[in-house]
């Protein structure tokens, strides 16, 4: 019986250590950001790459100290054609959307974000048919990798206190 009970008190514990990740949520006001690969041939996931640090770096600047969603919203409008113009550097065939787009779920760093129409800034290059890459635009989680090499706890962390500011 003690084995029982141990047994299924390590199946509660373990249970709550998963489900601590489903609560970590994108806020229902979020802004996310996609950009969608013509093929996943090499030269076109190259090509989505540099696209996405193209335009992820100037929406951040834009966006960095933007404390309310409305202020981004009115940002990311009034500046559609900057990422158009960044886009008339590339030799590709586009399409930029901003509004409710579909996204298909996604797993990162042990978070599940599940799929869905979002409220969105979303990039298809060409046929649209190759991997995609996607992140929250506002609150400004884009960046988090690459600027501060997060460990997966530190990420979940971060982006636990990220969410809850903008909440």
């Amino acid at each position: 019986m003690k084995k029982v009970i141990i047994f299924l008190f390590l199946i509660v514990v373990i249970s709550v250590f998963m489900n601590e990740k489903e609560h970590i949520l994108i806020p229902d006001n979020a802004i996310r950001f996609r950009v969608i690969a013509n093929s996943n041939e090499a030269k076109d996931q190259k090509l989505k790459k540099a696209i996405k640090e193209d335009v992820e770096k100037e929406l951040y600047a834009l966006l960095k100290d933007v404390d309310n969603v409305e202020e981004a919203r009115k940002i990311i409008k009034e500046n559609l054609s900057i990422v158009d113009n960044i886009m008339h550097q590339y030799d590709v065939e586009y399409n930029i959307s901003y509004g409710n787009n579909y996204f298909p779920s996604k797993n990162y760093k042990g978070i599940t974000y599940k799929e869905g129409q979002y409220e969105s800034l979303v990039i298809t290059l060409g046929e649209g048919t190759g991997k995609n890459w996607w992140c929250v635009l506002f609150p400004p989680l884009c960046l988090l990798d690459e600027q501060n090499d997060l460990k997966n706890a530190e990420y979940e962390l971060y982006v636990t206190k990220m969410i809850n500011k903008f909440h």
